[in-house]
């Protein structure tokens, strides 16, 4: 993974009070060996992707495709998330800190935006708020929250005012893009600080970035990428396969694994942050009721479940944190699977002749095969599944928009995320004060250990209320051609860093 070394960072207090977490992780990117001959620093490299963006700015949603074709390419943040989950000074040349903890100063970078304007501290200043405003629905926009106010003391000097400590405050800045005050509606347009720039943009096909040849920092190692966007990923295997794609950022069909291992590709494993859930709309009937969550969960072989989809790859998990994480906590027996402890809670519930419910899933991935497979299992304890498949689209605006389901089914992503449990908004609504509680004192807290142990405690209390079914882990697999190297490894929250691919 490209690192451009920076290291001046000042701080007023130690590194946990600063925010600076570190999470123990894998090697940054792969550089397989073997491969044919040079690279060529002009080559385009295209990749292949299911991921596509509904939109282009992160504070409208965007999915995580945008997240995984603008973060750190197009778009910078004051920090970088680097694929092994360490923190980098970025955009922010200098931080110092106050001894409380709530004042962060910032001194910037000498960048430029890609439209020519050289960044200021009032473009910092409307990025942050822009992000917390009252129109953005951004994932990290809860955690952000706590900045109180954001004050441009000169051009190159920002200071960030917190209403109370936040221990994964520049963790979290990773994720906000500095954006051009003067750049008006980003949607559909970018202007951005990276590498490179959004070249063309074709909704429902492709993304093309071009190289940003007044980049301030080190140049890309390539002459550009194509996101090429398939919805069907035999379509997108056929594309790796005739070459037509360099890479996959990710692999959804494991049968296919051996095929592309004989025919000489390169398959890149790495950790994953991304968990197939079951999520309920735990604010109605009969899903406002734990005992019928539980039931629900140990109706389901998630273990045969795992097998089917991913033929041994990947991990079972009991609640929203992942192993890569600090405060994990082996939870995948906690509601083991057990049909007849199953039905024993129906009926305490009150739902012993059983019941019917739709979910709604998403018509990409593996989702709709999930479904299925869920449909199967729960008619064996009385209850009847109704699958809607919609689309990507259809999801954000019914499910995550309007709140308007019963349950559905989603990969979650972005990695930390245990958070959204502590808010009863989100759109699966889940309400425990406990757990809002211990998540909010875990970011004022003075040490990493003291909010490991409160992150812990709501780990354990999502787990035992069953909020969700986690139904598994995925694994990250990538595939690449032969003679492609420097491909990230990781897949921290559809981080996907293009700087240093290349190819032969």
């Amino acid at each position: 993974m490209t690192s451009r070394g920076f290291s001046r960072i000042v701080a007023a207090t130690a590194a946990a009070t600063a925010g600076l977490l570190v999470l123990a992780g894998c090697s940054g990117s792969a550089d397989p060996a073997g491969s044919a001959g040079a690279s060529d620093p002009n080559a385009e490299i295209v990749v292949g992707s299911q991921n596509e963006p509904t939109n282009l700015d992160q504070i409208f949603g965007g999915s995580s495709g945008v997240t995984e074709v603008f973060t750190g390419n197009v778009y910078e943040g004051l920090f970088r998330i680097t694929d092994d989950a360490q923190v980098e000074p970025l955009l922010a040349a200098e931080t110092s800190v106050s001894a409380d903890g709530l004042v962060y100063t910032f001194t910037l970078e000498d960048a430029t935006f890609h439209s020519g304007k050289e960044l200021t501290a009032a473009d910092v200043k409307y990025s942050l708020e822009r992000f917390v405003g009252d129109e953005s629905i951004a994932a990290r926009k809860r955690q952000l929250s706590v900045i109180d106010t954001v004050t441009a003391v000169d051009d190159k000097t920002v200071e960030v005012t917190l209403s109370q400590p936040s221990i994964s405050f520049t963790y979290n800045l990773g994720y906000v893009w500095i954006v051009n005050e003067d750049a008006g509606d980003l949607t559909a347009t970018a202007d951005g600080t990276g590498p490179y720039e959004l070249g063309d943009y074709r909704k429902g096909d492709s993304i093309t970035l071009d190289v940003n040849d007044s980049y301030w920092g080190a140049a890309p190692k390539n002459g550009g990428v194509v996101y090429q966007y398939y919805a069907d990923p035999t379509a997108l295997n056929n594309a790796l396969t005739t070459g037509a794609v360099d890479l996959v950022t990710s692999q959804s069909n494991p049968d296919s694994i051996a095929e592309f291992e004989a025919a000489g590709f390169q398959i890149i494993e790495g950790t994953s942050t991304t968990k197939e859930l079951l999520a309920f709309n735990d604010r109605i009937a009969p899903f406002n009721d734990a005992r019928v969550r539980k039931a629900i969960y140990s109706a389901i072989d998630r273990e045969k479940l795992l097998d089917a989809i991913w033929d041994g790859r990947g991990e079972l998990i009991g609640s929203m944190v992942p192993p890569s994480e600090p405060w994990y906590i082996d939870l995948a027996d906690n509601n083991p699977y057990d049909p007849a402890l199953s039905e024993k809670l129906l009926a305490e519930a009150g739902q012993s002749g059983g019941f019917t419910f739709t979910v709604d899933t998403p018509d990409s991935g593996v989702h709709s095969t999930v479904a299925e497979f869920l449909k199967s299992e729960l008619a064996k304890v009385g209850i009847t599944l109704n699958i809607n498949i919609i689309t990507d689209d259809e999801w954000y605006q019914k499910v995550y928009t309007e709140k308007n389901f019963e349950a559905t089914l989603q990969g979650h992503v972005n990695d930390r995320d245990i958070n959204f449990y502590g808010n009863p908004d989100f759109y699966w609504g889940y309400d425990n004060a406990d757990v809002q509680t211990w998540l909010a004192d875990s970011e004022a807290a003075a040490s990493v250990d003291e909010q490991t142990e409160l992150i812990k405690k709501a780990n354990q209390q999502i787990s035992d209320d069953a909020a969700s079914v986690w139904l598994y882990l995925n694994p990250q697999l990538r595939i690449a051609a032969e003679g492609v190297s420097g491909v990230p490894k990781n897949g921290l929250n559809s981080l996907f860093y293009v700087s240093d691919i290349t190819k032969a």
